[in-house]
């Protein structure tokens, strides 16, 4: 009997297990794919998001301070940047953020806005300054110092010259006027850019004169310094009702400008004077993300310091109203920061870490899959090999001489080395090497026996195997 004989045959032995597939590219492709996801992820979580900022018109105070923001919040890095979107004011800039072409925008409260616009932070408080010129130097020097227009009843039948081209002041002019029982259409209204104050100024057709901007606001004192040259000495007309606006018109709120608000010597306003003021805002949609407005608030506020001592302006900017029946009320995620609710890093991105071992979980098992159906044959073939060789016990107590048994431990071998390389290749357990071994234990020691056996054979010593 020969040795192909005692393993299942030459035709069998020819059976052998293909070529070994590495399973290395199989595993760097997973670690590929896991580590493209977790970067993937991380990208998602951690890149800068950069929000479109309308703001206008160019070079004016507004602008420059949203720029300065945006460059001290790219130098000092972060999950939020701006971009500038300059429009020519206000109006344009909530024309943008409707349009979609901006994510926010800076104006006044009482602009018109889409549904669902949300203050994100104030960056001033306005107030409305109204004044009279008393008279010239010549009408002083006879003593006709006496102003037409004294308050705002007096106003009835006079020009009033609005600083501001849009059509916002007018219509909080006219508030005012009907708030104070003067119907608006008894006085008349010239608007002036904030370049033709000299040319408001020496225009006598104007008796009065009306800014809404912040109390430090150069554009007012310039005016009334020029009234005072010009016109003679300002007064100041008090909003009496400016509560009731407040109440009726929740966009305005009661102010009052102290006294020597613009000038010292001699006091400008002489004393208290009741006004009425209104917000400029940073605004944001309420679709915007709650978690990059709150980013954005908390950046703001952090950079406040620094920005101002770059830009004096910054230090009006304030904290939005966080009540929900508030005419423009914080965004959520404005207000998160403010009230000091925002979540936590697993509150926020709970979902995305859950989603990555979901992902993972599943990755896992789509390779362990594939790779399952990769050794498919090299699975079949160990098996047939274990059978092979749990045959062959059997047969070893018919072989007659040493040759056939070193034949017969030569293949064993063989299988033992491709049992090995399925093994190192995933394609069979632990379990199944286990298996493997009890039986090659067991072919061994036949092996051992038989070559005993023969050895104390005579007649088997002797014997040379015929060609």
């Amino acid at each position: 009997m020969s040795s192909t004989d005692g393993l299942g045959g030459a035709s069998d032995l020819s059976f052998r297990a293909p070529r070994r597939k590495s399973s290395f590219f199989l595993v760097l492709a997973a670690g590929l794919l896991l580590f493209a996801s977790l970067v993937g992820v991380a990208f998602v979580i951690l890149r800068p998001t950069t929000l479109r900022i309308a703001v206008g018109p160019s070079g004016s105070d507004d602008q420059q301070l949203i720029q300065a923001m945006a460059q001290a919040f790219a130098r000092d890095g972060g999950g939020v940047r701006l971009a500038l979107v300059t429009t020519a004011g206000p109006v344009d800039s909530i024309a943008a953020l409707a349009a979609g072409k901006a994510d926010l925008a800076v104006a006044r409260s009482d602009e018109e806005m889409p549904e669902g616009t949300m203050s994100v932070a104030i960056m001033r408080k306005n107030v409305v300054v109204l004044w009279a010129p008393l008279g010239s130097a010549r009408q002083a020097a006879r003593r006709d110092t006496k102003s037409k227009v004294k308050t705002i009843a007096d106003l009835v039948g006079h020009k009033v010259g609005v600083v501001g081209r849009t059509q916002v002041n007018v219509n909080l002019f006219r508030v005012i006027l009907k708030e104070s029982g003067v119907d608006p259409d008894r006085v008349q209204v010239a608007q002036f850019g904030t370049d033709q104050i000299n040319e408001m100024v020496r225009d006598t057709s104007v008796d009065a004169f009306m800014t809404v901007a912040p109390l430090d606001s150069k554009t007012t004192i310039d005016a009334i310094l020029a009234t005072a040259r010009q016109r003679g000495q300002p007064s100041f007309l008090s909003i009496d009702v400016s509560e009731a606006i407040a109440a009726h018109h929740p966009f305005y709120e009661s102010e009052q400008i102290p006294g020597s608000a613009f000038t010292s010597f001699p006091a400008r306003p002489d004393d208290t004077v009741e006004t009425t003021g209104v917000n400029h805002l940073i605004v944001a949609p309420k679709s915007l993300s709650e978690t990059t407005v709150a980013t954005l608030a908390r950046r703001i506020f952090a950079a406040k310091p620094s920005l101002t001592r770059e830009i004096p302006a910054a230090a009006r900017i304030e904290k939005p109203d966080t009540e929900k029946d508030a005419a423009r009320p914080a965004h959520p995620g404005a207000a998160a920061y403010i009230d000091g609710t925002e979540r936590t890093f697993m509150e926020k991105y709970s979902d995305y870490i859950w989603a990555s071992v979901l992902l993972l979980s599943v990755l896992g098992s789509i390779t362990a899959g594939v790779r399952h159906y990769i050794k498919r044959d090299e699975r079949r073939l160990n098996t047939l090999h274990r059978q092979k060789l749990t045959a062959a016990i059997v047969q070893i107590r018919k072989i007659e001489t040493l040759a056939e048994l070193d034949a017969m431990q030569c293949e064993a071998d063989d299988i033992l080395r491709e049992t090995l390389a399925c093994y190192d290749d995933g394609a069979i357990e632990q379990a199944d090497l286990a298996a493997y071994g009890l039986v090659l234990s067991q072919f061994h020691n036949a092996v051992a026996d038989r070559r005993a056996a023969i050895s104390a054979t005579p007649v088997s010593r002797g014997r040379v195997k015929a060609p």
